[in-house]
């Protein structure tokens, strides 16, 4: 869309990075199944590879149908820039990679996904990186933890699985004072339900796989640039503001200014690490976007309804939606997620571990899957899959203790849910 009028929500996740296609006039955006993109000649050839001119060189780099999507996806958040790949557990790498080095750190909330977890506590170890995980309620303990290696701070909006909402403000008021960017994964909430940028987070992740796309089809992230990050602020992020000896010297910040992120991610991150979106995931997930605004405020109003109903059922110990009044983050939920607390929670059965198995065991509509953010309801036990291979400290700090089950409220009939809940807990306590 050109420079012009600000549209709405609803008009730019129809339209956002979507242009009727000059060869065709085709209006969907089509899926450009190619590897490589013919150059006009040699001169233009060697300005793409010198970064002298922006085009298409060869689709583990850029491709027209994930362009689009990533000028989407950037456009909902609020930022400059955005690159997809694969999945989100590829973004999150995206996002650090030009961060990180051997012995830096990250902090990270205690409160993310098992496989997050997983991701930070042990793999990234292999690159030389270290964790230190945190309460992010707790600021004092936030501020404590940064030391001179730290280069990020990273947290969810919405935690999965619990769904508690992250004060991304007072936790970025934290990163600006270490001098390090917060990223932020808005996978739970989407850019519908909170925009991170607008709170002071300086990167944004995604997997695409869930809310996005909201229709289980394809896995896929991306990492979105805010743009305000000043990356030659000091020498913490050589990769950003030091000469690039890939490219002759050039410095990116210097270059690129607040697109400097995007472009290394491009640059560098796509054409090393080869976590490459497929032009076919990014249609699919294209597709999804135009209705996120609709899905999501279905995926609330259902999400409010059965976890109310849960919350007053005997055989439920707890529910943390964060849209109940009886919420420690109800009142947070104003601020930082104004249009809704999400579609995601957890619910502790009464009879612990052997009842979760019994309630899933029993679902009928609910579909027992590792996915989250589908329009079909989902459910699962997290502390025997998503969450297994953490200690039960870890398990227990993550809201994924054995009596708990994730569930992902989708946009069936709400009544429906219920009912299918209410025949299973029923042969859960039996």
């Amino acid at each position: 869309m050109t420079d012009g009028p600000t549209y709405g929500f609803d008009t730019l996740q129809i339209h956002a990075g979507a242009r009727p296609d000059p060869a065709t006039g085709a209006r969907q955006t089509p899926i450009y199944q190619t590897t490589a993109y013919v150059f006009r000649d040699a001169d233009h050839a060697a300005a793409l590879f010198n970064l002298q001119e922006v085009g298409y060189i060869y689709s583990r780099l850029t491709n027209p149908t994930v362009a689009v999507l990533q000028e989407r996806i950037a456009t909902l958040e609020g930022g400059v820039g955005a690159v997809c790949c694969s999945s989100g557990h590829a973004a999150q790498i995206m996002a650090l990679f030009p961060l990180m080095g051997p012995g830096k750190n990250i902090i990270a909330s205690t409160r993310l996904y098992g496989g997050t977890v997983t991701q930070f506590s042990q793999t990234i170890k292999r690159f030389g990186w270290e964790c230190k995980f945190v309460d992010f309620d707790d600021l004092d303990a936030v501020r404590a933890a940064v030391d001179e290696n730290t280069r990020a701070i990273f947290g969810e909006a919405i935690a999965n699985p619990g769904g508690y909402i992250m004060d991304v403000r007072a936790v970025a008021d934290v990163a600006d004072e270490a001098g390090v960017p917060l990223i932020i994964d808005n996978t739970s909430a989407t850019p519908y339900l909170c925009r991170p940028i607008e709170h002071g987070a300086t990167l944004v992740v995604h997997s695409t796989t869930k809310y996005l796309t909201g229709n289980g089809t394809v896995t896929g992230g991306c990492v979105v640039d805010s743009g305000t990050f000043d990356w030659s602020a000091n020498d913490k992020f050589p990769s950003l503001s030091q000469p690039e000896p890939a490219y002759h010297g050039l410095k990116f910040h210097e270059t690129f200014g607040n697109l400097a992120f995007t472009f290394h991610g491009i640059a560098i991150g796509l054409r090393d690490l080869g976590m490459t979106m497929n032009p076919q995931a990014a249609h699919y997930t294209l597709m999804g976007t135009e209705t996120l605004s609709l899905r999501m405020e279905r995926h609330v109003e259902n999400a409010r309804k059965v976890a109310k109903w849960l919350e007053d059922d005997d055989r439920i110990d707890h529910v943390t939606y964060a849209g109940l009044e009886s919420s420690p983050y109800f009142e947070r939920v104003k601020t930082v997620c104004p249009k809704g607390a999400g579609a995601l929670f957890t619910v502790a059965v009464k009879g612990g571990y052997d009842a979760c198995i019994k309630l899933v065991n029993a679902l009928e509509i609910f579909s027992h899957v590792a996915n989250l953010g589908d329009t079909r309801s989902l459910i699962i036990h997290s502390a025997s899959t998503t969450h297994r291979q953490l200690s039960a400290e870890q398990q227990e700090a993550a809201g994924a203790g054995p009596s708990v089950v994730r569930i992902s409220i989708g946009t069936e009939d709400a009544d429906d849910l219920i009912a299918d809940l209410d025949q299973a807990l029923s042969k859960a306590a039996s």
